[in-house]
């Protein structure tokens, strides 16, 4: 298993890093997946924004943006984040900062596990699995 975390640009650095990386490699073994090469990159919205616009011709900001290089069961790809929107986010929903951080680093977890967003009934099955997951790293840190 190889989880990397890169910051790009932003001063903002991940707590309890070991412990989420473990955790997240746990989340896609539930999934019957197996960890490869998978790369969590902190960056701003201006960059998020750039990369939904080159790569997916989508003209919107987003908080978090997965690449997905998996082959088979093995998890590999990059996930995008945007801590500004992350930042926007915790504010909007009332949560620490750290929480929401997790929130959407679950979130594209899943994303490249093949869990999709694209209706509101993958919505659904998606935010509930991300909410269980989420509830579950509380009580195991």
């Amino acid at each position: 298993m190889n989880i990397r975390i890169f910051y790009d640009q932003i001063r903002y650095r991940i707590h309890k890093a070991t412990e989420i990386k473990k955790f997240l490699g746990k989340v896609i073994a539930d999934e019957n997946k197996k960890p490869g090469d998978l790369f969590f990159i902190f960056t701003s919205d201006e960059t998020v924004s750039d990369i939904n616009k080159r790569f997916l011709e989508h003209d919107y900001n987003t908080d978090v943006i997965s690449f997905d290089y998996s082959s088979g069961k093995i998890i590999n790809g990059e996930i995008y984040i945007s801590i500004d929107s992350v930042r926007r986010n915790a504010l909007n929903y009332r949560v620490t900062l750290s929480e929401e951080l997790l929130r959407v680093m679950i979130h594209g977890v899943l994303h490249l596990c093949g869990y999709r967003d694209g209706n509101k009934i993958d919505q659904d099955i998606m935010f509930e699995r991300q909410e269980s997951i989420l509830k579950e790293f509380g009580k195991e840190i």
